[in-house]
């Protein structure tokens, strides 16, 4: 057994040998930019980002053509909000975002409500599911963009896409965003079928590198996104900047790799996710879930732990990478933005820890955590109810 266990798959995942091996050639023989049109170094280097571009629009059942290349899924999300803001008709002023969307979301939302455009906010119920009748009665005709993430980054939940899809296309003349990041590699995405417009995704959620993501851009009907970077008119004029093909290529096979194993990654996830809730709440009292029980990722387990507190909780077990369910400043403990949306209160929120499954875990590492954390909660409790000394 690894004297440390990762298990923070939302945060970031370890990058697949078999990615690592694909990327290799591309920093020391295959170094030519892919846009050098006039030599075989740039041409073998514009095949390669091409080759990853069908392997990413396999992923999600789109063309290459609509597949544009960024540093990762923040500027996935900030290109899809801002630069359909920018190319957005006149008096077409309103965006919908939920309210648990990435800080990328939400951030980008902020901005464009500081410049003037008017900002709604989708309120979800209590397990992190979007109120499909608030949001239909947010919409209007001047509604441009409407943003739901398909799955979320904390507690899990996954989204009813292609019924939101419907409803804002059938209620609004409004495009549909969708921050599909935690979605990849644990659930089937069908950009057509659901009837997404725009879709960010990341390279290193997937077991690809850091620092490369994607935007699905759709071509029929046509949309136009007002660039945020300037300098080449790269990819279709969106998005220019020389490309990181290393990563793209990374990026690429990662997303080839979770596509083809997708059914085997899902059912390990859960097998183990499952193992490792019933092993805690076998062994301990107030132990709730956080998120939906049923529509959540394969690979999410977000617990709160009654009468503890998450930070306390982590201090006794640094040996395991998980997360907290709170924003931490040097001043306070602030509940996450999620945890606070869904209404689960402060004390819910502040014990609460999240369990992200990647695909290298096994059964032994589940039992040594479960361990971990069972034999944690039992002592910090018993340090709380202990009576002070005289």
């Amino acid at each position: 057994m690894k004297s440390s266990i990762y298990m923070d798959a939302h945060a970031t995942t370890p990058v697949d040998p078999r990615v690592l091996e694909e990327m290799l050639p591309y920093f020391t023989e295959r170094f030519g930019n892919a846009a050098s049109r006039n030599h075989a170094y740039g041409w073998e280097a514009e095949e390669a980002v091409d080759e990853a571009r069908e392997k990413v629009a396999l992923a999600i059942g789109a063309e290459a053509k609509e597949i544009i290349w960024t540093s990762g899924a923040t500027e996935s999300d900030n290109l899809a909000l801002i630069g359909a803001a920018e190319m957005a008709p006149a008096g077409r002023d309103h965006l919908i975002v939920s309210t648990i969307e990435h800080k990328a979301i939400l951030d980008s939302a902020a901005y464009l409500e500081r410049r003037g455009f008017r900002v709604s906010w989708a309120p979800v119920d209590s397990t992190g599911l979007v109120d499909l009748d608030q949001l239909a009665a947010l919409l209007d005709a001047k509604t441009f963009l409407v943003s739901i993430m398909t799955a979320n980054n904390e507690v899990g939940t996954i989204q009813p896409i292609a019924e939101i899809a419907r409803l804002v296309h059938d209620h609004s003349p409004a495009l549909f965003h969708t921050d599909a990041v935690q979605a990849m590699g644990n659930m089937a995405v069908a950009v057509r079928e659901a009837g997404i417009d725009l879709l960010s995704l990341s390279g290193h959620k997937v077991y690809g590198p850091k620092g490369v993501g994607a935007l699905f851009v759709r071509r029929r009907p046509l949309i136009r996104l007002a660039p945020l970077l300037h300098g080449g008119g790269h990819e279709r004029g969106m998005r220019s900047g020389t490309l990181n093909v290393p990563a793209i290529v990374g990026a690429g096979k990662a997303l080839e790799i979770a596509t083809q194993e997708l059914e085997s990654n899902r059912r390990h996830a859960a097998a183990l996710r499952d193992r490792l809730r019933e092993r805690i709440v076998s062994q301990l009292d107030g132990v709730f879930l956080n998120g939906h029980p049923q529509l959540r990722l394969p690979n999410n387990l977000h617990l709160s732990f009654a009468r503890v507190e998450a930070e306390d909780l982590l201090r006794e077990i640094p040996e395991i990478a998980v997360s907290t369910g709170a924003a931490c400043s040097s001043a306070s403990v602030e509940p996450s933005h999620v945890m606070s949306a869904l209404g689960l209160g402060t004390d819910r929120a502040q014990s609460s820890i999240r369990f992200g499954i990647t695909r290298f875990n096994t059964e032994a590492e589940v039992d040594v955590v479960a361990d971990r954390v069972i034999h944690g909660v039992r002592k910090l409790r018993a340090l709380a109810v202990q009576p002070e000394a005289s």
